[in-house]
Parts: structure tokens; C-alpha cells; sequence
């Protein structure tokens, strides 16, 4: 009954999987996408060989990147962050579940000045689908995932991005990397912002469906 009414079954099991792993999922978490599990990988591709580093997932959801790198980078130290209670909860909730520790902290990313920390590498999924978009998103999406971790403004759809961009700017490590999920349609300008930021290597991925989907850049 309740797929006959487009609910995702994910929602409907409280539960999905993402690069190996289970996550707990609810009304207040997205639904993790195999895309994400791309983004996840190339940075375990690219920092296998560090040593200990300090990793930040901003917008951490169910936790889902902040967990996988957590299991799969031992000798990381992860940190996540999310503007909502109830998504930090089941975040916390998965990391217990899969067993790694990740240090959860409750913020408006928007409102926060500085970041208190150092790390090797910032990471996030933002929101980033416009509002004009939303005629191409699908009911089982449009009607039960949490518009709060899905929707930006079309006036400044890479409010997010500029952000977090600056506030990476002080908060990274020398050569430190800075790794964004992006909107399939703003790749360019996306890598422009990074540029114009004084970010070096920027680089702009596509993912297994060919979309323009994930950037990378280093600390200039």
C-alpha cells in the first residue's frame, strides 16, 4: 500500500545501503545515492596512502559519507555536521551501527563564521537542486525526502558551495582538499567559484550516468 503511493521503500524499511554498508533512514535523512558512493570512493582512492588525517563532512545526513570514510580511511579522524537534530541523531545512530566513531556537531553551516579545526580534507553533499528543477524530480522524492537537505533558491543556487568554500579557505591544511557532490547543470560555474577563491587543480568528475557530479580542489 504504501509503494502504491510512490513512498520509497528505503523509508518504508528504515533502511538502505551505501558503499558496502547499512544506514538507518527516515523523513529527516536523504536517501543515500549511488552517486555519493562515487564521491566516497575517489576519496578513499586518492588519501588510502595518508597517514592520520582530519576529514569534515558538512551536511552529514544519515552520515552515510562520514561513516564510509570512517570505516574505510582507519587511521582518519572524521567530523560531521547538520543544521538538523533529528538527521544527527540517526547519523549517530549509524555510526554506532557500523561501528566507528565520528564526532557529530549540531550547526548552521550558513551562520558559521569560522571553522575551529584544521583538516586534510572538507567534504559535503549541500543541497544544490534548484526550485526550477523540481519539475523534473519524481513523487516517491518530491513527496518524502526532506526538502530542508534538497532545495537552494534559483537566485544563488551555489550559496552552499561559496560558503563552504570560504570558510575552507582558512580551515584546510596546507594542500589540504576540498571535495563537493555538485548539481549536474553548474559544474562550470562551480569550478569558476573554486577558482575565483584562490582553490588550485580544480577538478570536475562525472559520474556512472555521465552527469557532471563531484569536484575536487586543493587549498591554494
Amino acid at each position: 500500500a504504501e509503494l502504491e503511493k510512490q513512498k520509497p521503500i528505503q523509508y518504508i524499511f528504515g533502511r538502505a545501503h551505501f558503499y558496502g554498508l547499512a544506514f538507518e533512514v527516515n523523513e529527516n535523512t536523504l536517501i543515500p545515492r549511488p552517486e555519493t558512493e562515487e564521491l566516497v570512493e575517489w576519496i578513499i582512492i586518492e588519501n588510502a596512502h595518508q597517514g592520520k588525517i582530519n576529514i569534515l563532512d558538512i551536511g552529514t545526513g544519515s552520515g552515510c559519507i562520514a561513516v564510509s570514510l570512517a570505516k574505510n580511511l582507519p587511521m582518519a579522524e572524521v567530523s560531521a555536521i547538520d543544521v538538523s537534530e533529528n538527521a544527527l541523531a540517526v547519523a549517530k545512530g549509524n555510526s554506532v551501527a557500523n561501528d566507528v566513531a565520528v564526532n557529530f556537531l549540531l550547526k548552521d553551516i550558513l551562520k558559521t563564521e569560522t571553522l575551529t579545526h584544521t583538516y586534510d580534507i572538507i567534504v559535503s553533499n549541500p543541497p544544490y537542486v534548484r526550485e526550477l528543477e523540481k519539475a523534473e524530480i519524481r513523487p516517491n522524492v518530491l513527496e518524502y525526502e526532506p526538502h530542508l537537505a534538497l532545495f537552494v533558491a534559483d537566485s544563488d543556487p551555489l550559496l552552499f558551495y561559496r560558503k563552504i568554500a570560504l570558510l575552507a579557505k582558512s580551515a584546510l591544511a596546507e594542500n589540504g582538499r576540498l571535495y563537493f557532490e555538485i548539481n549536474q547543470y553548474l559544474g562550470n560555474e562551480t569550478v569558476e567559484m573554486l577558482e575565483s577563491y584562490g582553490f588550485k587543480s580544480v577538478t570536475l568528475k562525472k559520474d556512472i550516468y555521465g552527469n557532471d557530479r563531484m569536484v575536487s580542489a586543493i587549498k591554494g
